[in-house]
Formats: structure tokens, sequence, C-alpha cells
């Protein structure tokens, strides 16, 4: 059990003292190991406890090569004070990333983030001593993340995979067109870097990461021969429209696909409609036809609760059925992530044993916030090369802040329609200028602004 973590532990160390040599002109491997021992440390005490198989793990990767080696058995660690824990550790940059971020906010290099890198490997690869990592330890490894990340940005060093989105933010990003050919896998970090950007949704971004982290864990044991508890990639999404369900469901499709669980790691929207046939043994074949487009990525069915109402002659249950049986033929190869109202969604699960079986995590979307939406208008905005003045600015938070919260506010499409609606009412007033100015054509004034 030992075995998958002295890898890890040897490329950190090599690769980061490397990296400190190259400042210094000195051999840093005996300061790395230092640095991997806390590492590992700290995530392995998150949860409070340490068990045989972790402890003989950190014994053949990290005592052996500390200077005196710790030779003691598993017994002996485990009562001794050797493993005592500073959760504080992970909660901000040691003084080797410190002196490595700064040299790069210096010299223009990207040291960091070979630490970045060996050290999320080595954290990882931490939690994959036990068959299942704990909750505490998954979270450990999200703050540790959190905290280099943080480091990257106190020192003005473009953070790793920063720059490579190929959407955008919740609120204006198109999922793309499946294709026939596989999509080439973005680095994982690059995917989550497009996620860390979207603006609100901390508590979904941060279920994403874990479970990102927990997929990571599970793909260590199996590269070792290890056993492995295998990971649910199905998923309920539950809130109003607008809240980014879609562009999530995206980026965890890429997630799925940077980390080998799907081959191609593309996105199908579909619902009811393209579902559901109005005559008798045409819903399955509709159904599958849909699903088999999805097969490599993830199908996201919208308003899926749609599907179980209507009555016990409805074909809705048909496609139900279908679904059931294809996620089981093909769970191999193949995300379904649900959608809707959170009590309507519990009602379709209800309906069919084999869905409240397969979807065993929920993530709900709140509304966003009225400066979340605020931000979410000057990006759309942005995009457009349109921009608001001052009085604008405290227009549309007025507008936004005004439009009832109620089941199905629009969030995010609320925003756009506002937006769209600007532009036309800007077209109008500018209609009788003769000569307008860029700074004419590209500002929006409160006269632009009202309420949809």
């Amino acid at each position: 059990m030992a075995a998958p973590l002295t890898p890890y532990v040897e490329s950190f160390v090599d690769d980061v003292s490397s990296a400190l040599g190259e400042l210094s002109g000195r051999d840093h491997a005996a300061d790395c190991t230092i640095e991997a021992r806390n590492i590992v440390t700290a995530v392995l005490a998150a949860d409070g406890r340490f068990t045989t198989d972790e402890l003989e793990g950190w014994l053949t990767a990290i005592g052996a090569r500390l200077d005196p080696p710790v030779l003691v058995t598993a017994h002996q660690l485990r009562a001794s004070n050797l493993l005592r824990s500073d959760d504080g550790w992970l909660a901000s940059p040691s003084t080797l990333f410190d002196l490595l971020v700064r040299a790069d906010a210096r010299d223009g290099t990207a040291r960091a983030t070979v630490y970045y890198g060996r050290a999320l490997e080595l954290a990882h690869a931490a939690a994959a001593l036990d068959l299942v990592p704990s909750t505490d330890e998954i979270a450990a490894i999200d703050r540790f993340r959190a905290t280099l990340l943080a480091g990257f940005d106190a020192a003005g060093v473009a953070r790793p995979g920063a720059g490579a989105s190929t959407g955008g933010p919740a609120s204006a990003a198109t999922p793309p067109s499946p294709s026939p050919e596989p999509v080439p896998a973005r680095p994982v970090e690059d995917v989550l870097a497009e996620l860390d950007e979207l603006i609100g949704l901390d508590h979904v971004k941060g279920e994403v990461r874990r479970l990102t982290s927990l997929i990571r864990v599970q793909t260590l044991r199996a590269d070792h021969g290890l056993p492995v508890i295998e990971t649910s990639r199905h998923i309920v999404f539950v809130g109003n429209p607008g809240t980014g369900k879609t562009t999530v469901a995206r980026l965890l499709s890429e997630v799925y696909r940077s980390l080998d669980v799907l081959s191609e790691g593309h996105l199908v929207e579909t619902d009811r409609s393209s579902l559901v046939a109005g005559y008798v043994g045409q819903t399955a074949t509709k159904t599958r036809a849909v699903l088999e487009s999805a097969l490599g990525g993830t199908v996201l069915i919208d308003e899926a609760y749609a599907l179980a109402r209507g009555g016990e002659n409805d074909f809705g249950r048909e496609a139900i059925d279908t679904l059931v049986k294809f996620m089981e033929d093909h769970r191999d190869d193949l995300a379904v992530i649900v959608a809707g109202y959170p009590d309507e969604m519990q009602e379709l699960i209800d309906t069919n044993p084999g869905l409240d079986s397969r979807f065993a995590r929920t993530l709900a979307f709140p509304d966003y916030t009225t400066d979340e939406l605020v931000a979410i208008f000057g990006l759309i905005a942005r995009r457009q090369e349109y921009h608001l003045d001052a009085d604008a600015a405290r227009r549309l938070h007025e507008v936004i802040a005004a439009e009832p919260r109620d089941r199905g506010f629009g969030n995010a499409r609320f925003v756009r329609n506002v937006f769209e609606q600007a532009v036309a009412l800007h077209a109008v007033r500018l209609a009788d200028v003769d000569a307008p100015t860029r700074d004419d054509l590209t500002t929006l004034t409160p006269d632009d602004i009202a309420a949809v």
C-alpha cells in the first residue's frame, strides 16, 4: 500500500529542488524532503486519525528519506509525536513556495508552477493511501490549492492554467456542439482555472473541485493496481434558470475527459421535447438517439422533472426507463446530469429506483446576488465593447435589486435581457447624433438602463 506515495515524493523533491537550485546554486534536496513531509503529514492528519496504510506509506516514502531516518513500526509511529499536524501550514504559503513565486514575479519565470503541480500531485497521492479518502482530507487538499493560488495572486504572477479558458462565465458561455472527433483533453488545472473564474457559485465550484480530487485519488490507486471505490459521475443540478448549470456541466464534462473518466468530454443539452415522442414505441428510439450522441461525454437534461409528469400512461415514463437502462449499459463512458427545480427533481428521482441509486450527488445552484448580477452585466458588456458610466452603474444596481427573486427568477438570463434592451435604447438615443464619437458608441448611460 505504500508504493503509490514514493514516486510522488521523489518527483516533488527532485523537481522543486532543481527549481530552487537555479536560484541559489545549491542543493535543496533536504529542504524539499522536509517540505514533502509537511504536505503529506498535513493531508493525512486532516481527519484527526492515521490508518495503518497511511502510517506505513509515510514511513516508506517520507521516514526513510529524512536525516536521520525514522526507523520505527507503524504502531510506534502512531504512538509518537512525529505526525503532529499544524493545519495552519496549509493555510499560508511556505517559505520555499514564497521564494519561487517572488522570483517568478521578478524574472518572468514559472518555477512556482512546478512547485504547485508537484505539490498537488503529492497531496492527492497521500490521500490515495486509503481506499476511501476522508472528506476532511479532500477538503484539506482544496484549502492547500486555494492557498497556493492566493500566493500567485499576491505576487502578481499568473495562476497555473489562467488564460487557457475556451468558454466563459456562467452568464455568457455557449456550450460547444458535440464533435464527431474526440475533443483534445485540456490539463485539469486549465479546466479548474476556468471554473474558478466564474462569477459567484462558490459552493458549486468547491464541490466540483472536491469531486475532481476524489477522482484523482481513485485514479492514482487504480494506476498502482490498488482497489478502488467507483465514484458516480451522474449528478442532480437544482436551482432557478440562469444560474450557470449549463456552463458548470460543460466544465465538469471536460474535467471527466481530462481525468480519462470520459473519452471525449463533450456536452449534449436536451429536454423532454427531444426525448419523448407522441406515439407508442417511438420514445425509446428517440431517447436512445440522444443518449448515443452523448456517448463519451455528458448529457444535460434540462427540466428533467417534466419526464415524470402526465400520469402512468405518459410516454415520459418510457424515456426514464430507457435512460436508466442506457446508463447501466454504458456506465463506463457516459455522464448524466439532470437539472430543474429542487422539489420537482426529487419527484423525478422517486419515480424510478434506478435513478435514486445512480444519482448520489446533488449540487444546488443559488440565485446570484445583486452585486454578482451587476458583475455579470459588466462582463457581457465588455465582450461587446460597451461600458457603463457611473450613473448607469448605479441605475443598473437599482433595476436588478428591484427585480423580485421569486421562483423562476431568470438570474443571468434576466441580466442578458437588460443588456440587450440597453443596447437597443442606446441605439435609439444615438440615432439623431450626427457624428457620434467612439465614446458615444460604447458608453451606456442611465437612460439606456430600464427594467425588463
